[in-house]
């Protein structure tokens, strides 16, 4: 969590001062293979030469400042209709959408919880699922993203 953090602010003024919205970012690492995945969003959309202008940008800033030591693979991308949450902000902002919520430790007996996002509560995640509401801390949140609707 703390790289994610450190990464996230080295990364989000560049993104931002390109005159896009960070989204957030994914850092994963194993022994074989290592993925910073930056998401940016727009008023008007994301398109592949912004993903490119945004990822010739951060490597720029990435080659310099030396935040990941081990040889990496960087995407950008938009967060898509099915988007990764990673703030409070965002939750708010997608009230009433349904959610898969997957938390780091078991939570009443279970790390997944499919619901309706009912926003923040005191720095939970309220998510309705049936008939009952469940208060999720944030912080133990592993992967929160919205369930893609399409109509035919």
């Amino acid at each position: 969590m703390a790289k994610r953090d450190d990464l996230t602010e080295l990364i989000q003024p560049v993104v931002e001062s390109l005159g896009y919205e960070f989204w957030g970012l994914e850092y994963h690492t194993s022994s074989k293979n290592t993925l910073l995945r930056i998401y940016i969003d727009s008023e008007n959309g994301i398109n592949v030469d912004d993903c490119a202008a945004v990822s010739h940008q951060v490597s720029g800033v990435m080659d310099v400042e030396d935040p990941i030591t081990q040889e990496y693979t960087l995407e950008v991308s938009s967060p898509g209709v099915d988007r990764l949450l990673f703030t409070g902000k965002q939750v708010d902002q997608y009230r009433g959408y349904e959610a898969e919520v997957r938390l780091q430790f078991p939570f009443e007996g279970r790390r997944k919880f499919v619901g309706i996002l009912n926003g923040m509560v005191e720095g939970d995640v309220a998510l309705v699922v049936g008939e009952e509401e469940y208060l999720l801390p944030f912080e133990q949140i592993d992967r929160a993203r919205l369930i893609a609707k399409f109509e035919d």
